[in-house]
Parts: structure tokens; sequence; C-alpha cells
């Protein structure tokens, strides 16, 4: 590998590390501080920390690999994905922010779930943790893969090498600086993203001749790849649920953990228009210029070069044979950013979920800040082990993993995130209920032996449909046949005093 990829990717892993130690020095020690960086994010790194976390390496990986692969028709993902992180905005984050804090000042989602709904059983916590670490572990083992992908195909090493580097570096600066140090590395990392996605498609389209010449070479390629109805890879047209399917993505933000959670961390509902203005204009920008780099890419690819690559490695090829070594490590910083962003917020909240929701809540109910900490330093390690385990099986897409968490986490907790900040009279019940039917839908979608049409129910329609539709039912049906617990309507009342003083 060229001397200046090796220095720009260097000082990419000096520059993360250094972060996390200046978190670490800057957080309060005690538990708030580690899980929730004290409540005191700023706007703009609450925006794009939400928005690295989010993308993850699908970003710069999946997304123009099915782009290569599909066509226009992948778009539908991005337009769902847009329209599902504002109403997210608009719908749940400054409710949540107030929420939280008024509901004895939950620093996790299954400790927002137990006070908002008063559970002494502890079930809601307890199965919403289950939930989290299924999921989660499943999610951070994607990210390891797209990590071992890119250290095989650009540095020449070995699958396994590049899981054991990848996961290495982030377990290191979340070990130490806790959600600031997660916080700001996102920060960091969400700039060079957008960077990133700005340079490589618009070299890329200069390198064709320009956007009309670009245009006709896709066209000469395969006509319908510029057809957004079409599905490229078989000819046919997208049906209605197919169409569904694709824009079903944005409703998984309503349950998003890792996402949702800069939300509660935020130093005020005030700022929430700001960081939203922010993190829609990055994704935007970004999320176009992961679509063109697939579309052009695969132009590049066929008619100059004349060969075949793996789809999901389009912007490794393109950063490697279109820039200058030193550029060309920067655009690799950019997918180890996208990949190192996610991995971090997903084991901080993995670990935060183990450390209150079960140390805590059942083996050590007094247990000191300092020995909270220690505990979800220990829990990082702990699950950053299982992922790279479970990314030894390299056969997964990084699409088809991340798709699969996103519809577990948005089903099994979408409807009831939304559901629990606009209705006052949400029981228990209905809360847990909505939660399992959620979850467990999503699970016999993918994995029961069953066909439509020749398809999978998974291939038919994207699980997480099914999964936010029975979820919310059940939440409706059981609210109806029950009442709250003492209290909760109290503190509901209370909650949507403290948002109108805020508004």
């Amino acid at each position: 590998m060229a001397t200046g990829t090796l220095i720009s990717l260097g000082l990419y892993f000096v520059a993360m590390l250094g972060i996390g130690l200046f978190a670490y020095r800057q957080t309060d020690t005690n538990v708030e501080g580690y899980m929730l960086g004290g409540r005191q994010l700023g706007p703009a790194v609450t925006a794009l920390s939400a928005g690295a976390s989010d993308m993850s390496g699908w970003m710069l990986m999946g997304l123009p690999g099915a782009m290569y692969v599909s066509g226009l028709s992948a778009g539908w993902i991005a337009i769902g994905l847009t329209l599902g992180a504002l109403a997210n905005y608009l719908l749940v984050a400054p409710r949540l922010r107030v929420y939280t804090e008024v509901a004895n000042n939950s620093i996790t989602l299954p400790d927002y779930f137990e006070n908002r709904f008063a559970d002494n059983s502890r079930a809601l916590r307890v199965i919403a943790s289950v939930v989290i670490v299924i999921f989660f572990t499943l999610y951070t083992s994607s990210g390891v893969v797209a990590g071992g992908k890119l250290f095989e195909s650009s540095f020449n090493l070995s699958y396994e090498v590049g899981l054991y580097v990848t996961a290495g570096v982030v377990v290191a600066y979340t070990l130490v600086g806790g959600f600031m140090a997660v916080s700001m590395t996102d920060f960091v990392q969400g700039c060079i993203m957008f960077v990133s996605l700005v340079m490589v498609p618009v070299v890329v389209i200069m390198e064709l001749g320009g956007m009309n010449d670009a245009i006709v070479a896709i066209e000469s390629i395969d006509p319908t790849l510029l057809q957004l109805f079409v599905n490229a890879v078989n000819g046919e047209h997208l049906t209605l649920i197919g169409i569904i399917s694709l824009m079903a993505w944005g409703l998984g933000y309503f349950g998003q953990p890792h996402i949702i959670v800069r939300f509660m961390a935020i130093r005020s509902v005030k700022d929430i228009p700001t960081a939203r203005n922010i993190g829609m204009s990055w994704m935007i920008v970004s999320i176009t210029g992961a679509l063109m780099t697939g579309l052009f890419g695969l132009a590049y690819v066929t008619t100059v070069q004349q060969t075949q690559i793996d789809p999901e490695t389009v912007f490794i090829h393109l950063s490697q044979i279109l820039f200058h070594p030193l550029i060309g490590g920067f655009l690799l910083a950019a997918i180890l950013a996208a990949i190192m962003s996610t991995i971090s917020s997903q084991l901080l909240v993995t670990s935060s979920s183990l450390t209150s929701d079960f140390y805590q809540a059942f083996l050590r109910k007094d247990a000191s800040d300092m020995e909270l900490v220690v505990a979800g330093r220990i829990s990082v390690v702990v699950v950053a082990l299982v992922a790279i385990y479970l990314a030894y099986d390299r056969d997964s897409t990084i699409l088809t993993l991340v798709s699969n968490a996103w519809a577990g986490f948005g089903a099994a907790f979408g409807p009831l995130v939304l559901f629990s900040l606009f209705r006052r009279d949400m029981t228990r019940r209905a809360a847990l209920g909505g939660m399992i039917v959620g979850a467990v839908t999503v699970l016999l979608w993918i994995y029961l032996p069953v066909q439509i049409n020749g398809q999978s129910l998974s291939a038919w329609m994207y699980e997480i449909v099914p999964g936010f539709v029975l979820s919310s039912l059940a939440i409706i049906i059981l609210s109806k046949s029950g009442k709250p617990r003492e209290g909760v309507t109290e503190t509901f009342d209370k909650f949507q005093a403290e948002l109108k003083t805020h508004s």
C-alpha cells in the first residue's frame, strides 16, 4: 500500500484515540456522565453524531452496492429514510428529551419504559434489554464485517485481522471516553463522511466526461438502471408492496436506541430545531452522494475499466484508483469513520443496557457510580468479542445484517416510543404486548419457511412492515382493555406541562 495512504489512516486512528482521551478527561465519572454525557450535547454534535451512528458502513458500502446492482429503484430506500429521519426529529426528539428527564431521569430506553409505565415487575425493562442485546449484537457484527472487508480488499490483510483492528480501535476509545467520546468522534467522522460522499461521485462523473456522458454510459449498460419503478436485477416493474417495503426503512427510526439516545442527551429542547436543520442537510447530501457513487461507479467500472468487482466495495475501489494515495487514505478513513461511528454507538447502548438494566437492576442495586462505569466498560469488551465471533461468518451481506436488526428495533420499539409520547391512556400491558408482538413478528417473518409467489416472506415484504403494524394494533387494543397504573397519567400531564414551557 502507498505510504501516503498509510499516513492518512495512521493520523485518523491517532485522532480517534486522542478524542477518546480528551473526552475521558472532560466527562464526569458518574454513570450518567459515562452513558449519556451529562445531557450536555450541543446541536451540531447531536445532529452529526446521530447521522454518523445511523448511517454506518452501509452508507458507503451497502447502499452504493444496492444502487450498483438495482439502479435507481434502490433510491426508494433513501426516500423512506429521509422522511423517517425528519419525522423522528419532529415527533420524537423534543418529547423524548423532556419525558426521559421527567420520568425519574431515565438514562436508557428500557429505563424510560419502566419509569413511564410504573412497571414494578421490571418485565418491560428486562424484555427491552433482551431485544437490545440480541439485535445490537447482530447490528454491531455487520459493522465488524464491513471493517473486515475493507482491510481485506484495500490493505491486502486477512479478513480476520480486519475484524480485530476495526473492533479494537473502537473498543479503545469507547472504553475510555464513554458517551462523550462516542459522540465527539461521531461528529468528526460525520464530517469526513460528508466530504467523501461529495468528492467521490463528482470525480467519477468528471472522469466519465460529465453528467450527460455518465448517463449515456449507464444507459449503454442497461436502460432500466435509470428507471425508478423498475428493478434492474430482473427487469420487472416494482409492485406497490415492493415500493412500500423499500420506503418502510423510514419507519425504523422511531425505535433505534443508538439514534434516539442522542435526543435524550441534547442539552436543551430549544437546540433541537438547529440540530434538525444540520442533521437533515447532512443526510440529504450524504445519501445522495452514496447513491450516485453506486450508479456512476458502475458506469466507470464497466465501461472504462471493463472489469467486475464486489458491488459493496465500489466506494473502496474508486477511492484507490481515482485519487492520490494521501486522498485515497482519507477516503478509506471515511469508510472506517462510518463503520466505527455506528459500532461505538451500538457498543455503548448495549453495554449501558447490560449495566443499568441487568447488573444494577438485579445483581447490584446499591452499586456505586464507579462500579457501574467499570461494569459498563467490561460489557463493551464482551459485546465486541461476541460481535467479532459472529462476523467470522462472512457470507451475509452488510445490507442484510443491517436490515434485519433495523427491522427488529423499528418494530419492537418504534410504535412503543411513539404511543408512549402521545397517548396518555397507554398501559403497561399495551407497552409489553406491543414490544413482544413487534419483535416476534420480525423474527418469524425472517425465519419462517413460508413463501408467497415463490419468494420468502422477507423477500416479498420487508419484515418491518408487518412488525410495525401488528405492534401498533396490539398497543391500541390492549390500551382499551385496562387502565394505566397509579401515577402514570399524572406524570404524563407533568410531561405535557414541561413540554409547553420549552416550546
